[in-house]
């Protein structure tokens, strides 16, 4: 007898994708059959990146991940209930990435309330990889508007996508300021 495939949804809003989301994008893939990476478009946080720009920045990022963990992973936008994208998804699983004691708290109330909606998918959380647990989209998003280097934190291929984002405003601001 054949069992189903696990399926798992890895929710947020990726802007920009960083290493410790690649890492756990990964590692997910070792725990469920299919990965759904669901970027959340969120208007309120204020992207950077448009929702459509985020999700195509993700599925470049994981054409660079093995064969194997590859043909596991799609990536689709939702803005929906995280718990509804589940659902539609054939998802059991939602996958949460823990950085540190500080995400617990959030991430422990998030999954509370998922439950109450839907207590047939449970929440998975994988703690950041040591080299990762102090990278977060907001602090890479700060140096990266400071004219920093990202590179430690997110793939060449993002942090040139984030150069030229900052570049373009910076140019439209000069721009601005001269006329």
């Amino acid at each position: 007898m054949m069992s189903a495939l696990r399926v798992g949804v890895y929710p947020g809003t990726f802007d920009p994708i960083t290493n410790g989301h690649i890492d756990v994008i990964l590692r997910a893939t070792k725990v469920v059959d299919r990965l759904v990476v669901g970027v959340a478009r969120n208007a309120g946080k204020g992207p950077l990146f448009s929702t459509e720009e985020r999700v195509a920045i993700v599925k470049a990022e994981i054409e660079h991940l093995p064969a194997e963990a590859r043909r596991r992973i799609a990536v689709k936008p939702f803005d929906t209930l995280l718990m509804q994208f589940a659902v539609d998804n054939g998802a059991s699983v939602i996958i949460r990435g823990l950085r540190a004691v500080s995400d617990f708290e959030y991430e422990f109330q998030m999954a509370g309330m998922n439950s109450r909606i839907n207590s047939d998918v449970e929440t998975l959380f994988l703690m950041a990889s040591d080299r990762f647990q102090f990278i977060s989209s907001r602090f890479v998003k700060e140096i990266g508007m400071l004219g920093g280097n990202v590179t430690p934190f997110v793939s060449a291929r993002v942090a040139r996508r984030i150069a030229e984002k900052f570049d373009g405003a910076r140019a439209r601001q000069e721009r601005r300021t001269r006329r």
